[in-house]
């Protein structure tokens, strides 16, 4: 059996900024711990002050890691960021309920749980700002968002194979039609992300394919 895909940062491959894994990467045990040294310092300070208070001195003096070594793992502020951030992620096994309906409704379930729970919810916003001002940032603020959708087009090409569907479609507008209500309620509405709610996205994200829950 294959290995399933996952959400987070597993399944996004969070050294895609950086250019060099954790396993099989010729690294050494040594080059790995200053590697999970200076990512758990970088949460810690995205958590605590966004990305406006992120720099690699903060990161160094926090890590007790030499600039000079921060900056041979990763060559920019930016890439050190996503792997950070793909330290703050959840993971999870992409859900296989059997129907797409019950998939989409796992996967809505899990996102509003990270969305009031996990640590990253509390950085995004402050990604999405420096986006705006910063073309780095902004293709930054697309990966993070293509491996939170990821899921989708997994569970769309089981639909697919179950013969749910006819043909597929877009991915990143039937992801939109999930993430959009939750984020929006998380960070612009602040309603509570229960689980009518999610009932009503899902509901009319599946209707919106043709499929059935």
């Amino acid at each position: 059996m294959s290995e399933e895909p996952r959400v987070g940062h597993a399944n996004a491959t969070s050294e895609t900024a950086s250019g060099a894994g954790e396993q099989g990467d010729g690294l050494s045990a040594r080059s790995r711990r200053s590697r999970a040294v200076i990512l758990d310092a970088a949460a810690e300070l995205l958590v605590d002050g966004g990305v406006g208070g992120f720099t690699v001195d903060a990161v160094s003096r926090r890590s007790g890691v030499a600039k000079t070594t921060i900056y041979r793992h990763w060559p920019t502020r930016e890439s050190l960021v996503l792997d950070a951030c793909a330290r703050l992620d959840a993971e999870y096994d992409v859900p296989d309920t059997g129907t797409l309906g019950q998939d989409l409704r796992a996967f809505a379930g899990d996102i509003a749980g990270m969305l009031q729970e996990a640590e990253w919810a509390s950085v995004l916003p402050s990604i999405v700002d420096a986006a705006e001002r910063s073309s780095e940032f902004a293709a930054l603020h697309a990966e993070i968002q293509r491996r939170h959708a990821a899921p989708v087009t997994v569970m769309l090409e089981r639909a697919i194979a179950r013969g749910e569907l006819d043909a597929e479609p877009e991915s990143t507008v039937v992801a939109a039609s999930i993430l959009g209500p939750l984020f929006y309620r998380r960070w612009f509405s602040r309603e509570p992300l229960d689980e009518g709610f999610l009932d009503t996205v899902v509901r009319q994200a599946v209707g919106g394919v043709g499929a059935r829950l």
